[in-house]
């Protein structure tokens, strides 16, 4: 089957041609690896990131474990802004951007007078630096604080500073606050961009820091696992949370062709709705029709996916919800099915960022990384969830399910490059 499905759908429908987008840069910073290198080894080799949780003072907490980055440092990346003016999830917007560039082939200089796209999701922005103010400067209000410190939390920063960083004025920054779902929100922002031509190029992903403030609130849902995430498993007890980025390069085939550039993966096509059903709780129908929104777009059959990147994250009524929706869309007859967050913990609006730099590297690399921590699938979650060993593949078309609170849900459909058959 060729992949060429969005051009093949639109002239079907009567539609105008849409120019092809492909991810030609991938920049990544995780718990299981820093670079695209790295990251790539770890998804392999079902690599843990757990640990016991530094980033602020856990006393009075029973758990304690989440999935921190230990090895990275900003300096390595981060050229023309100062480090100490960006806050934790701002750092690792920038590199993750500068890494996506250097493993396009790109410079800044060359990028600089191109119209550009940046999109970010988070969910916390600037939040952890909130962690560093005392009992009496949070009490007293931000009028008060540091103006140092009041520059680094709002969420908007992370694109900003991205292009303030690359020196690039003619470009579109923009941050995505859908929370658990935002990476996949900025990359179908960016696949518009490029598709109807509106920018040459786009950087698009996810990035958050842990901080004190998420951590409590799942804390105090009861959502925080003991020890480890284990999603689809019988015993799983909840997320543990993370850190991290991840940016893709994204530009039109006819681009990336025309400067050899190597090509990870097409983006086939996206799907996005809010049902606003529940704070919290996931509903059926509405994740089963953006799985179709993004299939229609695509214009792939659910036949036609060999591995579905699930949100996954280890809570029992997401998923149980969340494959009860892959069986009904797939007819019974699921696609294997993963959850990253087993290894990486719940990095928030980076989550599903991360999960498509996963997809687009498995496509490259022909494997499906595994779902560990894992013994006993849960009945009520049938699937194959590929447990605790990666297996070799070849994946022609991934799909990647981003779910999040309030029913912000987004879908994104990878398919492994091939010419058009003409």
């Amino acid at each position: 089957m060729s992949v060429a499905v969005v051009q093949t759908d639109e002239a079907r429908r009567g539609r105008p041609a849409l120019r092809r987008v492909v991810v030609s840069g991938v920049g990544v910073i995780s718990s299981i690896g820093v670079g695209v290198e790295e990251f790539t080894e770890g998804l392999r080799e079902g690599r843990s990131g757990v640990s016991p949780i530094t980033a602020f003072d856990t006393t009075g907490f029973a758990h304690v474990n989440g999935c921190e980055v230990r090895d990275f440092k900003p300096e390595v990346w981060i050229r023309r802004t100062p480090v100490e003016q960006l806050g934790r999830a701002s750092q690792f917007a920038v590199a993750a951007a500068r890494m996506a560039l250097s493993d396009a082939g790109l410079d800044e200089e060359g990028l600089r007078h191109r119209r550009g796209h940046i999109s970010i999701g988070t969910t916390d922005g600037g939040s952890r630096e909130i962690d560093l103010l005392t009992e009496a400067e949070v009490a007293a209000g931000p009028e008060s604080w540091d103006p140092g410190i009041v520059r680094t939390i709002p969420a908007g920063r992370l694109s900003a500073a991205i292009a303030g960083e690359l020196g690039m004025s003619d470009v579109e920054a923009m941050t995505f606050a859908t929370a658990c779902s935002a990476g996949n929100y900025s990359i179908g922002s960016g696949v518009d961009a490029i598709r109807l031509g509106e920018a040459d190029f786009a950087l698009c992903g996810g990035a958050d820091a842990v901080c004190r403030k998420t951590f409590t609130a799942f804390y105090r849902l009861g959502t925080i696992a003991p020890d480890y995430c284990r999603p689809f498993d019988r015993n799983r007890k909840g997320i543990l949370t993370g850190e991290g980025a991840a940016v893709l390069l994204l530009e039109s085939l006819e681009s990336a062709l025309a400067r050899g550039a190597r090509i990870y993966a097409e983006v086939l096509g996206y799907g996005l709705n809010c049902d606003a059903y529940h704070p919290v709780a996931p509903d059926q129908d509405s994740i089963t029709r953006c799985m179709r929104l993004a299939l229609e777009d695509a214009g792939v059959r659910p036949e036609e996916v060999d591995l579905i990147s699930a949100h996954g994250t280890g809570t029992k009524a997401n998923d149980v919800t969340e494959c009860r929706s892959v069986n009904e869309v797939f007819g019974g007859r699921p696609p294997r099915t993963v959850s990253l967050k087993s290894m990486i913990g719940h990095t928030m609006g980076a989550a599903s960022a991360i999960a498509a730099a996963a997809c687009s590297l498995a496509i490259t690399h022909g494997f499906i990384p595994p779902t560990v921590n894992h013994v006993e699938t849960d009945p009520e979650c049938e699937i194959d969830c590929v447990p605790n060993h990666s297996v070799p593949a070849d994946l022609r078309i991934v799909q990647s399910n981003g779910l999040a609170f309030a029913g912000n849900n987004a879908v994104v459909l990878f398919g492994k490059y091939k010419e058009q058959v003409k």
